[in-house]
């Protein structure tokens, strides 16, 4: 039983580095697949928000469909697709072939962050303590490794497809490898927990009480606003408003992806030892401050030290959000973490054109503090985090035995 749980967790690791990786390649070589299709300025921002709609919709089909297949199987061929879409943008040079290539891959990706997810969270009930923090301490260090990989083949000129292949060629075999250890936990696995099924979170069916899932939809949304700002304006805020170079522009985003890495791969340590609605909290006070130092640094140097900051606080936010929702919803944990998964790219769509409005129409620096009082809100409803009898932190584990199931291979 415990090695079962062990190779689910390391190959469901390696999945969320996989995507790491991808949704890295894709997001940071935007310019180079724009100048490939001819994609205008005016156009751009349709397909850039093309994808976390479609993302979306893929999120509520996952919903559906985990009620008849396991959320297994549902990774284990939507993360390939998704890597084959991705050597599709690279491959292609017709705008029409643009547009389907990303709908597939918004589709899938809505898909598989789903189903990743869900066996996150069903592990975790397993594990009988935090590890969530884990799987997305993976995702990021994908997502460092695929920005690297990007940079490579800017700095080399490489054509898209010759950057791309080699990494779907690595990626596309492990991931089907890595898929038979995928283990699914039954719905029983841990004890139901007070305010959950039947109570405030599902009724006697399982069924995801919307309002009881609403305040971590907003949290979600909160998070994505605030990791949207720094991926898509870091580098020009640190350029225009702060004066670094062109250069030195690139830093931060790569900071920030380095201390979100550090920050999750601490965490589920520190929900043990302080519990989930402490992390939370101080994770939401250490995002306010870094906005805050944005907002006013006189340069550059302290500029970076804001989204230093910003990295190390939002990165505990969306993985205990989504453990929040498995606690919240024993019976129903598939269905939840589907819905609460939109609020993901709403979150995203949201982030960026705001800042991007307010900085136009007022300035940067003014900005920066509208996600700094926004994610302050995560405060109000910290509670939501909280572990009821199945509580993390110092003093309140306890072993158990759950029942997980069997792996996606039969195991």
């Amino acid at each position: 039983m415990t090695e079962v749980l062990r190779r689910g967790r390391a190959s469901l690791a390696f999945g969320f580095f996989a995507q790491g990786v991808a949704f890295a390649l894709l997001v940071t070589r935007i310019p180079a697949i724009q100048v490939r299709y001819g994609i205008s300025g005016g156009l751009l921002p349709v397909f850039l928000a093309a994808v976390p709609i479609l993302a979306g919709a893929g999120s509520v089909t996952t919903e559906h469909l985990v009620k008849r297949v396991r959320p297994s199987r549902v990774l284990r061929w939507s993360q390939p697709v998704a890597l084959l879409a991705l050597l599709g943008v690279g491959v292609g040079d017709r705008i029409v072939w643009a547009g389907a290539v990303l709908a597939v891959f918004g589709l899938a990706v809505g898909a598989l962050d789903a189903s990743m997810n869900m066996l996150g969270v069903s592990l975790q009930r397993s594990y009988g303590r935090s590890i969530m923090l884990s799987f997305h301490a993976a995702y990021s260090l994908g997502g460092i490794v695929g920005a690297s990989l990007a940079w490579a083949g800017a700095h080399w000129h490489l054509a898209l497809w010759v950057s791309y292949l080699p990494v779907v060629a690595v990626l596309l075999p492990a991931v089907l490898v890595g898929s038979r250890w995928y283990v699914d936990a039954a719905p029983s696995a841990g004890p139901v927990e007070a305010g959950a099924a039947g109570g405030e979170g599902a009724n006697g069916t399982g069924t995801v009480v919307f309002k009881v899932l609403l305040p971590l939809c907003l949290v979600m949304t909160l998070a994505y606003i605030g990791d949207s700002t720094v991926s898509n304006w870091s580098a020009k805020y640190l350029k225009d408003t702060l004066g670094s170079s062109e250069q030195l522009a690139t830093v931060p985003y790569n900071v920030y992806m380095v201390t979100t890495l550090l920050g999750r791969a601490i965490g589920d340590m520190g929900v043990r030892r302080l519990g989930a609605v402490t992390v939370v909290r101080l994770g939401t006070l250490v995002a306010a401050l870094g906005f805050a130092v944005v907002a006013v640094a006189p340069g550059a140097w302290v500029g970076m030290l804001g989204f230093t900051l910003l990295g190390l606080g939002l990165c505990v936010l969306v993985p205990q959000t989504f453990a929040a929702a498995g606690r919240l919803f024993p019976g129903a944990s598939d269905a939840a973490i589907a819905r609460l998964n939109i609020f993901n790219y709403v979150g995203f769509l949201i982030g960026s054109p705001l800042v991007g409005a307010l900085g136009d129409a007022w300035s940067y620096r003014g900005a920066m503090l509208v996600p700094m009082v926004l994610v302050l809100v995560t405060l109000g409803y910290a509670g939501s985090f909280a572990a009821r009898p199945d509580r993390y932190g110092g003093g309140h584990e306890r072993p158990r035995t759950a029942d997980v199931g069997r792996g996606s291979n039969g195991v």
